[in-house]
C-alpha cells in the first residue's frame, strides 16, 4: 500500500530499535497471564478450571485486534490509530490493578490485549519509512523485538509477582505503555492511506485472501494448532512447578521460564534453510520437536523415582523443545506467507497471526480444563495430539 507519507518518510530511517522495544514491551501482555494464572484466581476465588480462561483471555484480545482494529490502518491516519490503541492498552492495565470481580478483570484484560496489537500497525509504518532494499531487514529486527518480548513475558511476569505481588505485573505494563506511547508520539510520522476503502469492504478482503490463499489458510493453521500446543504447556506447567517435588516460588518459576528462550536462537538457521528450499523439511522436523517435547515433558513431570533435580532438568529441556517447534513452524510460515500478494501483505500478515492467536487462546482455554480432568498426564498428552493435528493441517 502507498501512502501520502512514503515519498518524504524515506528521508529518516525508521526508529527500529524503538519499534523493536514497542513489538518486545506490548507482547508481554499476551504472554504473562501463564504464570499467573494461580495467583489471579486465588485472587477472584477462581476454580483451576478456569485457569485457562485467565490464559486466554488476552490472547482473544490481541487476536480481535489484529482482525478487526490493525485494518483500520488502511482506512486511517496510522500516527493517531497507534497511539490511540496505546492509550487504551496502558487505561485496561491500570483498570486490572484495580478490578473489583472476575467480569471486570476479564473485559479490561480482552481491551489491553486488543490494544497491544498496535504493533501490527508500527511494520508497515517502518516498512514506508524504510529504502526498499532495507525493508526486509528493518522488519526482521522488529519481529525479534517480538520474539523476544513472548520469551521473557513469563520471567518478567514471574518476578514481579514473586517480589510486588501479580498485580505489578500490571502497573508495569501501564507505565511501560505510556513511556512508549511518549516516545512515538515524538518520532512516529504521520501517515495516511493513499486510497481508502469501506471497513466493510476491507474486512471482507481478509476472508477471501483467507478462503482463496491454500498457503495463507494452511500456514495459519498449522500455526495455530502448534500454538496452541505451546499454550497447553506453558498455562499449566507453574501448577507443576508450585507442587511437590518442586515447590517453586513465582521467582523460581520465573527462572525456569528462561529455559525456554534458547529457543529463539534457531531462527536465523531457520529463516537460512527456507531461503534455500527447505520449509517443508523444517517444518517437519518443527512438528517432530513438538511432540518429543509433550513425551518428555509427561515423563518428567509425572515421574516420581527420580530426583527433583533431574526431573526438573526434563522439563526445561521439554520448554526449549517446545519453543523450538513453535517457533520453527512460525518463522517458515511467515517466510511463506511473505511470498504472497504484495499489495495485501499487511492484511495477509494480520489474518496469519490473528489466526495463530485464536490458536494460542484456544490452547489456554483448553489446557484449564484438560488439567481439571486428568492433570498433567492429559495436558501432555493433547499436546502430542495437537502435533500429529498440526502434521495433517500443513500441505
Amino acid at each position: 500500500m502507498q501512502t501520502t507519507q512514503d515519498s518524504t518518510s524515506l528521508q529518516t530511517r525508521a526508529p527500529v530499535a524503538l519499534f523493536a522495544l514497542a513489538a518486545g514491551v506490548l507482547i508481554t501482555n499476551q504472554f504473562a497471564p501463564q504464570t499467573l494464572v494461580g495467583l489471579i484466581g486465588e485472587t477472584y476465588n477462581l476454580p483451576s478450571s478456569y485457569g485457562g480462561l485467565v490464559a486466554m483471555i488476552t490472547l482473544l484480545g490481541y487476536a480481535a485486534g489484529l482482525l478487526f482494529l490493525v485494518p483500520l490502518a488502511d482506512l486511517v491516519e496510522n500516527r493517531r490509530l497507534v497511539l490511540q490503541m496505546l492509550v487504551a492498552a496502558a487505561l485496561s492495565a491500570v483498570g486490572v490493578v484495580f478490578a473489583p470481580n472476575a467480569p471486570a478483570l476479564f473485559f479490561l484484560m480482552f481491551v489491553l490485549g486488543a490494544g497491544s496489537s498496535a504493533i501490527q500497525v508500527l511494520v508497515p509504518t517502518a516498512a514506508a519509512m524504510t529504502e526498499p532494499a532495507h525493508r526486509g531487514r528493518v522488519i526482521g529486527d522488529i519481529m525479534s523485538g517480538l520474539l523476544v518480548g513472548i520469551l521473557l513475558s513469563r520471567p518478567i511476569a514471574s518476578f514481579l509477582a514473586g517480589t510486588w505481588g501479580w498485580k505489578s505485573f500490571y502497573v508495569f505494563s501501564a507505565v511501560s505503555t505510556t513511556l512508549l506511547g511518549l516516545l512515538l508520539a515524538l518520532k512516529l510520522p504521520k501517515r495516511l492511506p493513499a486510497a481508502p476503502i469501506a471497513y466493510p469492504a476491507l474486512i471482507a478482503s481478509m476472508w477471501h485472501l483467507f478462503t482463496r490463499q491454500p498457503v495463507l489458510r494452511d500456514r495459519a493453521i498449522s500455526a495455530a494448532i502448534v500454538m496452541a500446543g505451546f499454550n497447553f504447556f506453558w498455562t499449566t506447567i507453574a501448577y507443576v512447578l508450585q507442587a511437590e517435588p518442586f515447590s517453586l516460588s513465582q521467582k523460581g518459576i520465573a527462572l525456569f521460564a528462561l529455559f525456554g528462550a534458547g529457543g529463539a536462537l534457531i531462527t536465523p538457521l531457520v529463516g537460512r534453510l527456507a531461503d534455500k528450499g527447505h520449509g517443508l523439511r523444517v517444518t517437519h522436523i518443527a512438528h517432530a520437536t513438538l511432540i518429543v517435547g509433550f513425551v518428555v515433558a509427561a515423563i518428567s513431570g509425572l515421574s516420581t523415582s527420580l530426583p527433583a533435580s533431574l526431573l526438573i532438568v526434563g522439563l526445561g529441556i521439554s520448554a526449549l523443545l517446545l519453543d523450538m517447534g513453535v517457533l520453527g513452524n512460525h518463522t517458515v510460515g511467515r517466510y511463506m506467507i511473505n511470498l504472497l500478494n504484495p499489495e495485501a501483505r499487511g492484511r495477509i500478515n494480520g489474518i496469519f497471526v490473528g489466526v495463530f492467536f485464536i490458536g494460542g487462546a484456544i490452547g489456554s482455554a483448553l489446557s484449564g480444563v484438560l488439567w481439571s480432568l486428568g492433570g498433567w498426564g492429559a495436558v501432555c498428552a493433547g499436546g502430542v495430539v495437537l502435533g500429529l493435528l498440526a502434521c495433517v493441517a500443513r500441505k
